[in-house]
């Protein structure tokens, strides 16, 4: 069979991701955060860009008023310039975050502590040791013969620096699970020989399904001696490194405000801390210059372009957003007048039509992106979910159902609490019908315990 080498000439359409629409794409999903380092990244490598941070434009000032303002500058820079107190430029000044008092973090607390007790000087490298594979939690996940190995000391040296480890403060600290950091605790108060004790010994899957009546009988007391007990244990601390935190908390700026204008919502962009970019003009004349080299004059004009398309999808960016904001306020309208009950169903294709734009853009919008109502803080996707139909035939947005549920759950009687299947039914009474398996999956994801581990015995 003879093979032949033919040319064939074919037209055809492609779509190409260029770098700038890659760079448009990835302005989208870009969160509040991560656009302020993208921009500051840029304008550091990209000298055809300036940018302005100043958030408060000063007012225009007479010669007068400016000479009359340095003057007085002057006059104190003069009275308190030889007292030794630094003055600093608003670029060199430090942040209040950073002038804030940081809290005590666990490890920090843990080595103090060592510091003041008395271990000899191989228990004191264990000790550390043990401190420094504590979890977030304080919990000590490896056995003895693990830290023997790793430290290469004997096994009761491991063991007494542990044995004294486990007496720092927050009491529990350093156990292997939750039932040795329970014992921990009950040793503190001094209720190793009673209920409170046998319980944790033994019956701690009992206590987490309140059986509290097989408890009874198996340690030969009443149920109200062992509801007693379940009181001293469930008070007690399962994470005893809760209250450390060594990572500082994140605060929620919102990208978008959504604000009510007497009978109408107006949708209003926080570009507060956002740089105001503009082209720098001094390059852009240098771009024209007859004297610099075509080397230099091609840099400049790449980096021209690039800062133009930047400006460009910074710009489409933010229009994108405000009117995926309006369109889902205008969706959600009931919602922003009356709460959580008013919200709708809502899919991303309900946005995407009212908008003109594909669903995957309103996705890549909603990601990561906050809006300030007047109802709360809440992200964008929180807007976009399923329908629940109702008896009279509309439909209720699941996120409604939810918080329904929760509702429900808070009023019950503590003592007698209900069923998913009892939930469903007052559901059903108030127009809402849906399986019992839903009800349970909601109440999963909010977090909720079944109603054989939320009743009270007391």
């Amino acid at each position: 069979m003879a093979l032949e080498l033919k040319q064939h000439l074919k037209l055809a359409q492609q779509l190409i991701m260029t770098p700038q629409l890659q760079q448009a794409i990835k302005l989208l999903q870009l969160s509040r955060i991560e656009l302020q380092e993208y921009i500051t990244s840029e304008l550091e490598s990209n000298p055809l860009l300036e940018g302005d941070t100043a958030t408060v434009r000063e007012e225009p000032q007479s010669q007068a008023e400016k000479e009359q303002l340095k003057q007085r500058w002057d006059a104190y820079l003069e009275t308190y310039g030889q007292d030794n107190i630094p003055f600093y430029d608003d670029d060199e000044k430090a942040s209040l975050e950073s002038t804030t008092s940081r809290p005590e973090g666990l490890l920090d607390h843990l080595l103090w502590q060592l510091r003041l007790n008395d271990f000899s000087l191989d228990e004191r490298e264990v000790a550390i040791f043990i401190i420094g594979n504590i979890d977030s939690n304080g919990y000590l996940s490896m056995d003895t013969e693990s830290l023997s190995q790793a430290t290469g000391k004997p096994t009761e040296v491991v063991e007494s620096a542990l044995e004294k480890v486990q007496r720092f403060d927050p009491i529990g600290i350093a156990a292997r699970d939750l039932k040795d950091c329970l014992k921990i605790q009950a040793r503190a108060l001094g209720l190793e020989d009673c209920l409170v004790w046998s319980i944790i010994e033994s019956h701690l899957e009992d206590l987490q399904t309140k059986n509290y009546n097989k408890i009874a009988q198996e340690l030969s007391s009443t149920v109200d001696e062992v509801a007693e007990a379940a009181r001293i244990i469930v008070n007690m601390e399962p994470r005893p490194a809760r209250d450390y935190m060594d990572e500082p908390p994140q605060y929620i700026v919102p990208d978008v405000y959504v604000v009510k204008i007497k009978e109408d919502y107006a949708v209003l962009l926080n570009e507060e801390d956002l740089p105001i970019l503009k082209l720098n003009k001094e390059y852009q004349g240098m771009m024209k210059s007859d004297t610099m080299g075509k080397m230099a004059k091609d840099y400049l004009c790449d980096c021209f372009k690039s800062a133009q398309w930047l400006l460009k999808s910074i710009q489409q960016r933010q229009n994108t957003l405000c009117k995926v904001t309006e369109s889902i306020v205008r969706f959600q309208r009931e919602f922003f007048d009356q709460g959580i009950t008013r919200l709708k169903p809502l899919v991303l294709r309900d946005v995407a039509d009212d908008v003109g734009m594909h669903e995957s853009t309103i996705s890549r919008v909603t990601s990561n992106k906050y809006v300030h109502t007047p109802q709360g803080t809440f992200e964008l996707k929180y807007f976009f979910n399923s329908g629940i139909s109702k008896s009279d035939g509309s439909f209720v947005a699941s996120q409604s159902v939810k918080s329904e549920i929760e509702n429900i759950i808070k009023a019950e009687d503590s003592k007698h609490p209900l069923s998913d299947q009892a939930i469903a039914q007052k559901l059903k009474v108030k127009g809402v019908t849906i399986a019992r398996r839903t009800v349970a999956k909601y109440r999963e994801l909010l977090g909720i315990l079944p109603s054989n581990r939320r009743k009270k015995h007391y």
